[in-house]
C-alpha cells in the first residue's frame, strides 16, 4: 500500500511552481545542484529585470517633483514604487535565508512523520485536517485576489486607451507604470515591448510578495498544528494502569515523556527559527504598509477616471489583505503558542501526574514551568506580529491619509 504523503509536503508541492517563478529553491523533495543553479539564475534575472523598472519609476517620481508634476500623478506612482521596494527586499530576505527555511521545513516534516507513526485517534486527525484545510483555503482565496490585481494593472491602460480613442478618435499610448528609460517608451516602435516588460515586472512583484508570505503562512500553520497535537498527547501519555496506586510500566512512561520534552523543544526552536527568517522583512512590511494603504486610499478618493480608480481600489484591497493575513497568521501562531503553552502547562497538571514517581513528577514540574514562557514573533523587536499591529498600521495609515487630504485640498 502506498504511503500517504505528508500534509506539509502536499502544501509545499502545490506552491512549487510559484517558488520556481520567484527564484526560490523551496521544495518538498530533495534538492539537486541543478535545482539550485536554476533557482539562482531565475532570481537574479527577475531581480535585475524588476529593479530596472523600479529605478525608472524612482527617477520618474523625483523628476516629477522637480518638474512640478500633478499631485495625483505623484501619489499614483508612489505606491507602485513602495510595493516594488517591499517585494524586492522580502524575497531577498527569504532568498538569503533559504538554508534556515529548509531546516525549518525538515523539522516540521520530521515532527509530522513522528506523529504519523503514532496510534491514530479521531481528535488528532481532526486537528491536522482542519489546519491543512484552513491554510489551503486562505492561499486559494489570496491567489484569486493577486491574480485580479495583476490583471487590473495590466489591462487598465489598454482600457483607458480604448476609451480615449472612442471619445476623441485619437490614440494616446499609455503604460502600466510611469518610468524613465534611455529612450522614448511611447514611441510606437518600442511601446509594445515596454508594455510587456512592465506587465512581467508587475507579475514578478506580485509573485515575490505572495510566495514569501505563503511560506510564512505554512510555517505558522504547521507549528500551531504541532502545538495542538502536543497538548493532546501530554494529557493522555500517562495511562490509567496502576498497581497499588502506582504505574505498572513506569520506565515506558518515562521514555515517552522524554519524547514529549524533545517535541516541545523542537517546537520552541521552530518558532525561534521562524522569527529569525522573517523578523526584518516583517518590520519593513509594517513600515511600508501604512504608506501604501494611505496612498492607495487617497488615489481612490481623488482620481476621477473609473478604470484607474478601479485599479487603485484593487491595489488597496490587496494591500489590506496582504498585511492583514501576515498579522493574522502571526497572531494565530502567537495566540496558539501562548494559549497552547498555557494549555501544555494545564495538560501537565491534568495528565495523572499523581500516578508517577517522584523523579517523573519533578520532570513534569520543570516542563510545566517552561511552558509558561511562550515564544512570539516580532518585527525586529519593535512590535509583535499580531492583529493589534494590524490595527496600529490602519491607524497610522488613516493619520497619513488625513494629512495628505488636507495638503491636497488646501489652497496653494
Amino acid at each position: 500500500m502506498e504511503e500517504e504523503p505528508l500534509l506539509i509536503d502536499i502544501t509545499v508541492k502545490k506552491l512549487e511552481f510559484l517558488f520556481r517563478c520567484a527564484g526560490l529553491n523551496i521544495k518538498s523533495c530533495k534538492k539537486t545542484r541543478m535545482d539550485t543553479i536554476k533557482s539562482r539564475s531565475i532570481f537574479i534575472i527577475n531581480f535585475v529585470w524588476m529593479n530596472i523598472d523600479f529605478v525608472g519609476c524612482v527617477v520618474w517620481f523625483f523628476k516629477g517633483i522637480v518638474n512640478s508634476k500633478k499631485f495625483i500623478e505623484l501619489t499614483f506612482i508612489a505606491p507602485c514604487v513602495t510595493w516594488c521596494f517591499l517585494s524586492t527586499l522580502k524575497s531577498l530576505y527569504v532568498f538569503l535565508r533559504e538554508d534556515d527555511v529548509d531546516k525549518l521545513i525538515q523539522v516540521l516534516k520530521d515532527l509530522e512523520i513522528n506523529e504519523k507513526n503514532q496510534p491514530k485517534y479521531p481528535e488528532k486527525d481532526a486537528i491536522m485536517k482542519f489546519e491543512h484545510k484552513f491554510l489551503t483555503t486562505v492561499i486559494s482565496v489570496l491567489n484569486i485576489f493577486y491574480f485580479v490585481l495583476t490583471v487590473m494593472v495590466a489591462i487598465s491602460p489598454l482600457f483607458v486607451m480604448a476609451l480615449v480613442y472612442y471619445t476623441t478618435n485619437e490614440l494616446e499610448l499609455l503604460l502600466p507604470l510611469l518610468a524613465v528609460y534611455p529612450f522614448d517608451p511611447y514611441d510606437i516602435r518600442y511601446w509594445p515591448w515596454v508594455y510587456l516588460r512592465q506587465v512581467w515586472s508587475t507579475i514578478v512583484v506580485t509573485i515575490d510578495i505572495c510566495t514569501t508570505d505563503y511560506v510564512f503562512y505554512i510555517f505558522c500553520t504547521y507549528i500551531r498544528m504541532q502545538f495542538r497535537l502536543l497538548k493532546y498527547k501530554i494529557e493522555t501519555f500517562i495511562p490509567d494502569d496502576v498497581v497499588y496506586g502506582r504505574l505498572r510500566n513506569i520506565e515506558e512512561v518515562r521514555t515517552e515523556f522524554v519524547v514529549l520534552v524533545k517535541w516541545h523543544q523542537d517546537l520552541i526552536r521552530s518558532a525561534n527559527l521562524l522569527e529569525k527568517i522573517y523578523t526584518r522583512s516583517t518590520l519593513l512590511n509594517f513600515v511600508t504598509s501604512s504608506v501604501i494603504i494611505c496612498l492607495d486610499g487617497f488615489n481612490v478618493m481623488a482620481i476621477s477616471d473609473v478604470a484607474t480608480m478601479i485599479t487603485c481600489l484593487s491595489f488597496l484591497f490587496t494591500s489590506l489583505l496582504q498585511i492583514f493575513f501576515l498579522c493574522f497568521f502571526g497572531d494565530l501562531l502567537m495566540a496558539s503558542v501562548i494559549f497552547q503553552s498555557m494549555e501544555v502547562s494545564d495538560a501537565v497538571y491534568n495528565c495523572r501526574w499523581y500516578l508517577a514517581d517522584t523523579r517523573l513528577g519533578k520532570d513534569l514540574l520543570l516542563m510545566q514551568t517552561r511552558a509558561q514562557t511562550p515564544c512570539k514573533l516580532t518585527a525586529s523587536n519593535f512590535a509583535d506580529v499580531n492583529l493589534k499591529a494590524f490595527m496600529k498600521i490602519l491607524s497610522t495609515a488613516w493619520s497619513y491619509f488625513a494629512l495628505l487630504q488636507t495638503l491636497y485640498e488646501s489652497p496653494t
